[in-house]
């Protein structure tokens, strides 16, 4: 078993590596006051720890219960263990989260997808690489997620080596109520910050399967659950926020450099059919055929406020004005929105009837496809 530490050492440790006495990120720290890490790191991984910690408890373990045993809050945790070894992820960013106090930084690992694919074509020629990188993919991403073989997946690996890309990694701290500070790539794995700020989300659940399902702001703003085929990695949808705040808009309101997409997802945004099962939406009668569109609460509040407040009053609806207009901007998708309403209030009927007409048009003579 790969720790530092065993169970009985723990209260040794908490009292030998506390530091009480280390420099905060913005300050420059010398030779003699750096940590003495009680095992072997590169300088650069020992350089990306000391950017965001103050006091620590430091371990290298892939298992839950070294931090179940710590008594107290704590300053700062940091696991030099990869992430992809533990067997229940989000249990133990839970565990983690109890035992860290407020605004309190926790620094981990993972390899991630990219590189996980990276090192087996380094490692074998294209003709072996193709097929390896096909089998591994399939059991260590798909086979853990799903029913019928997720059983089998923990018997035979315990969990450990799961392949988890670093949307996913990024959205389970936040999902575990964890703030991103920044992440960084380290001699083939990428190291991570997060500090604490809430408990876990509990009532949120994550979906894994092909067809996800999306909390979505909906009449009276009621939260609704829209459901679209996967196009984006699992737990994608807790980093909203990270990613408004990180990277711009770009023509047509989508985030710009969206990492959290997937190859296959990039392919039905294209062909327009990843919103299909929405149908399910309309036939529960959470959608009407023409209509705003269902936003998440983060981009609904990004929305100036009388449109914001304006468009809850309303069913929202499969074919949203956006596609009959063709905003570009993200204040003209909002007027878009405020000039379908004005038209809807005089006449209901007729205005959705001349939308529709309008969005068939542009979808499939102008093909004018989603990204």
């Amino acid at each position: 078993m790969d720790i530092a530490y065993t169970y009985k050492d723990l209260g040794f440790i908490k009292e030998k590596f506390y530091y009480p006495y280390l420099k905060s990120a913005s300050k420059k720290i010398s030779v003699k006051e750096k940590i003495n890490f009680p095992f072997d790191i590169e300088r650069a991984e020992e350089n990306f720890i000391l950017k965001y910690i103050n006091n620590t408890l430091l371990f290298k373990t892939d298992i839950k219960t070294c931090t179940d045993t710590i008594n107290g809050k704590v300053h700062n945790i940091i696991n030099v263990n990869r992430i992809n070894d533990i067997s229940h992820i989000d249990k133990y960013f839970e565990s983690v989260n109890k035992k860290l106090a407020k605004e309190g930084v926790f620094i981990g690992c993972v390899e991630t997808l990219k590189q996980r694919k990276e090192k087996i074509f380094e490692k074998y020629p294209a003709a072996v690489a193709y097929p390896f990188y096909l089998f591994d993919f399939v059991f260590k991403r798909i086979c853990p997620k799903i029913f019928p073989t997720k059983k089998i997946y923990y018997s035979i690996t315990k969990g450990k080596g799961r392949i988890i890309s670093i949307a996913e990694m990024l959205g389970r701290l936040v999902f575990s109520g964890f703030e991103i500070l920044g992440y960084e790539e380290i001699n083939g794995v990428t190291y991570f910050a997060a500090k604490k700020m809430r408990l876990p989300r509990y009532e949120d659940k994550p979906s894994y399967g092909f067809i996800a399902r999306f909390r979505r702001v909906g009449e009276n703003g009621n939260i609704i659950n829209v459901y679209k085929f996967r196009t984006m990695h699992p737990y994608s949808e807790f980093l909203q926020e990270y990613i408004y705040i990180n990277h711009s808009l770009k023509e047509g309101g989508k985030f710009n450099k969206d990492f959290r997409i997937t190859a296959w997802g990039r392919i039905l945004r294209k062909l327009r059919i990843d919103e299909l099962p929405m149908i399910i939406n309309f036939l529960k009668g959470d959608l009407k055929l023409v209509g705003v569109r269902p936003l998440s609460l983060q981009y609904y509040n990004m929305y100036e406020e009388d449109i914001r407040n304006r468009r809850i009053k309303y069913k929202p609806g499969l074919f949203p004005p956006f596609f009959a207009d063709l905003p570009k901007t993200f204040s003209e998708i909002m007027d878009s929105e405020r000039k379908y309403l004005d038209n809807y209030d005089m006449k209901p009927v007729k205005t959705d009837l001349i939308y529709l007409l309008k969005i068939l048009y542009n979808i499939n003579l102008k093909l004018v496809l989603g990204e």
